[in-house]
């Protein structure tokens, strides 16, 4: 049985749940680090990247993947190290408040282009609660967005991580039929792991990692917000589309807000409150286009009628 039939209509919305909820923490482990947006994207990947290597000998049930399925998740690969690599970059340049703004931008580009490249006009319900998500976020970074009203390079940074993470979604969501969760992730972080090599060497950053407290911020990021974060991400985008999947990711805005209050002394505002439940509001509304089993049965429909060979159990 395949993985999307394997499972029943809620495991895809609890995996989506337990990513958005790992992935939120990433924000606070990067500002725990004293290195470089792009040094602490690339151990954000090389650290799982080495957790999971002996599932390489383990894992012997997966079949061996095809050429042209391999170009594809080093696709993705390729473009989720330029949104780490930006985004992480983006923090440490422009406010918090702006980051998190621009960068969570990505579910316009998806929707657009599902429309544009796949065919697949998104309902109108997922404008609709777009529309709410977004007001929310802004509200939520209002008053950051008043001082510091003049875009520069970080913000710039920050919208450019937002459109290379919707590109990585919507490779995962294509390639996901033909492949494991777990074959699929192996392969994406080592392919991400190599191009952030490689962006640090161009730059000329060094990889040094200084004593206290960045080696504990940067397991964490390795370890919560990808290893665990996107394992779950990368399951549900196996039964999900990306468009739904990205407009979920929203909330990771207000929940940062809410860790960030104990952790680093910021303050709860009305405006995250008002803000975080029309994000909240949006996220809902967003899903309310498919129920998962649907979503899975479409995406695999469109892939059988391409390759339909290269599908396996999970």
């Amino acid at each position: 049985m395949s993985e999307s039939n394997a499972s029943g209509g809620f495991r895809p919305y609890a995996a989506l749940a337990t990513g958005v909820v790992c992935i939120a923490w990433s924000a606070i482990f990067v500002r725990w680090t004293d290195v470089p947006g792009t040094v602490s994207a690339f151990y954000r990947l090389l650290i799982p990247s080495l957790v999971l290597a002996p599932t390489w000998v383990l894992d012997r049930r997966t079949p061996r993947v095809s050429a042209r399925t391999l170009a594809i998740i080093a696709l993705g690969g390729l473009f989720f190290a330029l949104d780490l690599a930006l985004y992480n970059t983006s923090i440490l340049l422009t406010s918090a408040g702006n980051a998190t703004l621009l960068g969570n931008q990505t579910p316009i580009v998806v929707g657009v282009l599902s429309w544009l490249a796949l065919g697949r006009r998104p309902a109108a319900s997922f404008w609709l609660g777009l529309a709410l998500a977004v007001a929310g976020s802004s509200a939520i970074v209002w008053a950051d967005l008043s001082r510091h009203v003049q875009f520069g390079a970080g913000d710039f940074m920050a919208l450019g991580a937002a459109a290379c993470f919707a590109v990585y979604l919507m490779v995962t969501e294509q390639i996901r039929a033909s492949t494991t969760t777990l074959a699929f992730l192996r392969l994406a972080m080592v392919c991400s792991t190599v191009f952030l090599y490689v962006i640090t060497r161009l730059t000329g950053v060094s990889l040094s990692v200084p004593p206290g407290r960045t080696w504990p911020a940067l397991l964490g990021l390795g370890i919560v917000s990808q290893l665990g974060g996107y394992l779950a991400l990368t399951y549900a985008l196996g039964h999900l589309r990306a468009t739904v999947t990205s407009v979920a990711l929203l909330a990771q805005g207000p929940l940062t807000a809410l860790i960030a209050a104990p952790l680093l002394g910021e303050k709860l505002t009305m405006s995250l409150v008002v803000g975080g439940s029309l994000v909240l509001l949006g996220v809902g509304l967003a899903n309310r286009g498919g129920r998962p089993s649907e979503e899975a049965n479409a995406v695999l429909g469109e892939a059988a009628d391409h390759k339909p060979a290269e599908r396996i159990s999970g």
